[in-house]
């Protein structure tokens, strides 16, 4: 049995620079509807034509993604309106990657919807009506309105499930939960403005390539992290010297 063929036109397999709107939407994973509906409101430019074909290419691709990344911040369309219209028609595609660079979030996965059985099958063990209650606290779950359906952050479930096998009190588990969220507020507003006032100035008079600033600050979230992670562990440390020198 032969293998079947390809046709040279699919969407995985056409050239950016010649992409029907059937291509792109499926490159972005939209409908033709809606593409054609954000072509409407200007949120991309006017295809190339060709006789009474329309042709898409990398500047479309990368606007709707920077839509699609503005969408998943809960921004309203108004707001992504106003957003695109600070960007030049002339902004090459890696400059507009940039953008949806600086917008993307930290965790490195998304929230993913699980039944109860699929997340005892994830961690490992049987979870009772306290167990979720606590993993809920410590912002590990979220319920849906679908009975016995969680939102779960993945990255942090591990971190959870140990809590749950420290049996680490509902009460103290909330304590724990309100000091990381005020320093962690506080933390990112701060390194926020310093990205904002020092880092992301550097970066635009350096005149790097687009390419290799996105680049740049994709590093610059985990040395963030890492840095973050070094200086608790060396103040908890350093606080445990502290108590010793007290008690002594």
């Amino acid at each position: 049995m032969t293998a079947p063929t390809t046709d040279a036109t699919t969407p995985a397999e056409a050239p950016l620079e010649t992409l029907s709107v059937e291509q792109l939407a499926a490159r972005v994973g939209m409908t033709v509807r809606t593409v054609r509906f954000y072509a409407g409101r200007g949120l991309i430019p006017p295809p190339r034509r060709e006789g009474r074909n329309g042709y898409y290419g990398p500047d479309h691709l990368a606007r709707l993604e920077l839509v699609k990344e503005l969408q998943a911040h809960g921004f309203t369309l108004s707001a992504i309106e106003g957003y695109l219209e600070q960007i030049a028609p002339g902004t090459s595609p890696e400059q507009i990657a940039l953008h949806r660079t600086l917008l993307a979030p930290w965790m490195p996965e998304l929230p993913e919807t699980l039944t109860r059985e699929a997340l005892e099958v994830r961690a490992g063990r049987r979870l009772d009506d306290d167990a979720l209650e606590l993993l809920v606290a410590l912002g590990v779950i979220e319920p849906t309105p679908a009975e016995d359906v969680f939102q779960v952050a993945p990255a942090h479930l591990a971190v959870g499930i140990g809590f749950l096998e420290a049996d680490l009190p509902i009460e103290a588990a909330l304590a724990a939960r309100r000091i990381m969220t005020e320093h962690g507020t506080a933390l990112a507003q701060e390194l926020t403005g310093l990205f904002r006032d020092m880092v992301w100035p550097h970066l635009k008079s350096s005149g790097q390539p687009a390419e290799l600033m996105t680049a740049m600050v994709e590093r610059f979230k985990p040395l963030t992290i890492q840095a973050l992670v070094t200086a608790y562990e060396q103040a908890v440390d350093e606080e445990k010297r502290q108590t010793v020198r007290r008690r002594t």
